[in-house]
């Protein structure tokens, strides 16, 4: 009797959870809109773009480094437009790279206007007032000036560093603005962002210097980010913008409503079937089919940085046949069980212990390949394997410990 009191209560703490979880989910509501749903191009419209990397002047060694510069770059220039979750994927090419910008709700000739512009990396003097406020004056030394920099290490504090190395011209001018501003910081901006601003500590000349990042120093990883962007705003690479999509907001609702409907069909037409075959174990069966289903969106709203796409609504649906295989195969046990003279409660104990291998390997399998196609894949293909991984994950929960619990609340096993 104590552990049926136990049960119903585990029962009721989650129901609870599950109407809290269907007002989270469901928009339009207070709770709703304290997290807002994350949709994707193909749900909300938007742009698609791609452009051609140019490195034609750059190093075949540098080719990676220069590509992951400019997506930096871009995807900076992309938050002007205020996007939650732009896309924004390299694509190896033959011997090339393109970039792959997907920006939902926004106007595509505006977005191909602000991207396309080349990266710009400029050095600004630092002169503050008599208030100490601070003012950055552009100097004529500019990413064109700058071949390249890169990574190095102090051996005395064994700190990272960058090594930057000017052309020429830019030689003469960094001596210039060094031997003005020593003492003094000097600030460097990659589109009109500030990104360092380094002290001088003296004339700097032969067109070669390092920056050590202060008493503490770098870490490897500070210092490589930040070789990155210099080297994204000073190498010669172009993009061309070679294709333009524009997604309706119209179509994309159409969609949406079209696979919404597709698989609230299929998960009633499932339903019924549980009921008919199953009798009062499909009505608990699908029960737990509607605690699984609202849970497992839930779970999808809360994932950082998660934006749901047709391919991920796909992947979910597909995730709710998972769930239901898994009581299908403890429910056939249960009735080998019953056909072998054992009592109810028997019957069905002895259904989840004897599924749960079957259940286990094969939930195993689908999960190893979703983490597969996640780890080696990109763009919407990611979006289909996360949600199919994460709800496979969530329909052993559900399988196990939803439907075994209302059935020892319900059925007294």
């Amino acid at each position: 009797m104590e552990a049926r009191k136990q049960h119903i209560w585990a029962l009721i703490l989650m129901v609870a959870i599950t109407v809290l979880a269907g007002f989270f989910v469901y928009p339009g509501n207070s709770v709703s809109n304290t997290i807002p749903w994350r949709l994707g191009l193909d749900l909300v419209g938007g742009s698609a773009l791609v452009y051609e990397v140019d490195l034609t002047n750059i190093d075949s060694a540098d080719h990676a480094d220069a590509v992951a510069g400019l997506k930096e770059v871009i995807e900076r220039r992309v938050n002007i437009f205020g996007v939650s979750e732009p896309r924004v994927a390299v694509v190896r090419k033959g011997d090339g790279y393109q970039l792959l910008v997907e920006l939902a709700g926004v106007n595509a000739e505006d977005a191909a206007r602000q991207i396309g512009e080349t990266p710009v990396l400029d050095f600004r003097e630092v002169t503050a007032d008599d208030t100490g406020s601070l003012s950055y004056v552009p100097t004529e030394l500019t990413g064109r000036n700058l071949k390249r920099a890169s990574l190095g290490f102090d051996n005395l504090t064994n700190t990272a560093i960058v090594l930057l190395e000017f052309d020429e011209e830019g030689a003469a001018m960094f001596a210039e603005i060094t031997g003005r501003n020593v003492g003094k910081p000097l600030a460097v901006f990659v589109d009109g962002t500030p990104m360092t601003a380094p002290v001088v500590q003296q004339e700097i000349t032969g067109g070669s210097a390092q920056i050590t990042g202060g008493g503490a120093g770098f870490t490897a990883d500070e210092a490589k980010s930040l070789v990155d962007r210099f080297n994204a705003g000073a190498l010669s690479a172009p993009i061309h913008l070679i294709n333009q999509r524009k997604v309706s907001a119209s179509a994309a609702e159409n969609s949406l409503n079209q696979i919404i409907l597709a698989g609230l069909i299929g998960t009633v037409a499932v339903m019924v079937f549980m009921v008919l075959y199953y009798r009062s174990y499909g009505v608990f069966a699908s029960i737990a089919l509607l605690m699984y289903t609202i849970l497992s969106l839930a779970f999808f709203k809360l994932i950082p940085n998660f934006t749901m796409t047709l391919a991920g609504i796909a992947g979910f649906i597909l995730s709710v046949g998972m769930a239901v295989d898994a009581n299908i195969l403890i429910f056939e046990r249960t009735r080998e069980e019953l056909r072998g003279g054992h009592s109810r409660g028997e019957s069905v104990q002895e259904g989840f212990k004897r599924a749960w291998p079957s259940i286990r390997d094969s939930n195993t399998t689908t999960i190893l390949t979703s983490a597969i196609l996640y780890a080696l894949t990109s763009s919407f293909v990611r979006g289909f394997a996360l949600t199919l991984g994460l709800g496979v994950v969530v329909s052993m929960f559900s399988a196990i410990f939803i439907t075994r619990t209302i059935l020892r609340v319900f059925a007294r096993i």
